[in-house]
């Protein structure tokens, strides 16, 4: 395979890394990353402090340049999972800032400071003796026990980042915006290593504002931002007042929203405000990009376009047998192969053999497919799934209708027992006016409205909030207890 980032090997003085004041060329990048290789080889695995800064980037390029592989450590981490992926990786080093202040946990480990000034000699761009080797050991959030290792090779992070280029036409000139956090794929392995092997540029805010988006897609030159829905959604909401974020959104070349459904409300205020359609991709930890909309295709709100190059996707049924079906109705788990695939849960056998069914990976996310074989995910097998009345309900197309109600501004929709349909349709709404929100029969006329009778909400509870993670991605499992803490209940 080819080096992960061929522009090291004769670097130029052209822009790598933009973190606010502080950036980096590709020559300072190599030399800085080449020093710090040279420190941790041999180091077994290192965890890596993973702020939104510079540090990040250079610790995981040097370990990457190292053949090292990285675990990423989200800074939020409490005490108690952290715990858990440290006995369960086994680090033999972190690498850190030298003003990082580290839990007790991390800081028991040899600590290598991070010098992104460093002036050791060039990087060296050789690809890995095995593909197969270890890159990254990505925790995953752990919805279901305790957070598992998934173990990416060099393969799978070349073999997506290389997909993603011929789906989105990423270039060497290409010069990427984001906010996103460094600990997880989205923001570490599309965000900046996909920009690093491309050659291009990344700019990256720090933390999430409105206003440097604008910024770095303006006058920072960006040409493509990378995003979550809850970002998209404050951009939506700031477009009206906000000519310079309308230019500036509309001169980029592509946007993407990824880590869960762009809601189509919000699809269709940025397009339009600014011409733009904003292309949606579907990955996971343990698969990476599987999915894109392929850039200059018409719009597609609601739906994560075709697989990538070397993707097999499928679906099927409770019992495993394949749908055939390309009619936009008929529910199945998305299961896919491919050189995009992790290779293992770390430590875990039990759990990486229960993953696969044949070579296939069980995404254990529901979706249905086009006549023209386009993917529309309706939500995830464990939570979004409905079985009411006979019917299988998707829970993504009910969110969907009920924020196209001008009174709604958040919605998440579970099912919960029913004796009667086996499964009722209940709505969590935050209601765009929590003065005056709308009424369960208006919501449930709305919905039936919309779609069908059978797919109106039976129960609808009102929120503050929803509850979310780092990412911005609802956590249905904690909506009754965000419903008990509201008295609402």
């Amino acid at each position: 395979m080819t080096a992960l980032f061929p522009a090291l090997k004769d670097p130029t003085d052209r822009l790598a890394l933009s973190f606010g004041a502080e950036t980096l060329t590709y020559e300072e990048l190599g030399r800085a990353a080449g020093a710090l290789a040279v420190r941790i080889e041999g180091a077994g695995r290192v965890a890596v402090w993973a702020t939104p800064t510079s540090r990040t980037a250079v610790a995981v390029v040097a370990a990457l340049l190292a053949g090292v592989p990285v675990i990423p450590v989200n800074p939020r981490t409490g005490e108690r999972e952290l715990a858990h992926i440290l006995g369960d990786s086994a680090p033999g080093a972190v690498l850190a800032g030298a003003d990082d202040v580290l839990p007790a946990a991390l800081a028991a480990l040899p600590r290598v400071d991070v010098d992104v000034h460093g002036q050791g000699p060039a990087a060296e761009a050789g690809a890995p003796d095995d593909p197969e080797s270890p890159a990254l050991i990505v925790y995953t959030s752990g919805t279901t026990g305790p957070p598992k290792g998934v173990v990416l090779s060099h393969r799978a992070v070349a073999a997506s980042l290389d997909a993603l280029e011929e789906a989105w036409a990423w270039t060497a000139d290409d010069v990427l915006v984001h906010a996103l956090p460094l600990f997880h794929v989205h923001g570490l392995i599309l965000g900046i290593l996909g920009p690093l092997r491309r050659g291009g540029s990344v700019r990256h805010l720090g933390s999430f504002s409105v206003e440097g988006v604008a910024r770095e897609l303006g006058a920072g030159g960006g040409t493509m931002l990378f995003g979550v829905p809850t970002m998209y959604h404050r951009i939506a909401d700031a477009l009206d007042g906000d000519p310079a974020l309308v230019r500036a959104l509309s001169e980029a070349r592509l946007l993407v929203s990824g880590s869960a459904a762009l809601p189509v409300h919000d699809h269709e205020r940025i397009a339009a405000a600014t011409g733009r359609t904003v292309v949606e991709r579907y990955g996971m930890t343990e698969t990476l990009m599987n999915t894109s909309v392929p850039v200059g295709s018409p719009p597609r709100p609601g739906s994560v376009g075709l697989p990538l190059r070397g993707v097999e996707l499928r679906l099927v049924e409770e019992d495993g047998t394949e749908l055939a079906a390309y009619d936009g109705e008929s529910v199945g788990e998305i299961q896919v192969k491919g050189p995009n695939l992790f290779s293992a849960y770390l430590n875990r056998p039990d759990a990486t053999a229960a993953a696969f069914d044949g070579g296939w990976f069980r995404t254990g996310d529901m979706a249905v497919r086009e006549p023209d074989g386009y993917v529309r995910i309706v939500g995830r097998k464990a939570t979004d799934l409905i079985k009411s009345g006979g019917y299988k309900i998707g829970a993504g197309e009910i969110e969907n209708a009920l924020l196209d109600h001008p009174a709604v501004a958040e919605a998440a929709v579970t099912g919960e027992p029913d004796p009667d349909l086996g499964e009722r349709i209940v709505a969590w709404v935050v209601a765009a006016d929590t003065e005056k929100p709308p009424t369960a029969e208006e919501l449930a006329d709305h919905v039936a409205g919309l779609l069908a009778p059978h797919k109106r909400p039976r129960t609808v509870h009102f929120l503050g909030a929803l509850p979310r993670n780092d990412m911005g991605k609802l956590l249905k499992k904690a909506l009754p207890a965000a419903l008990a803490e509201s008295g609402r209940g």
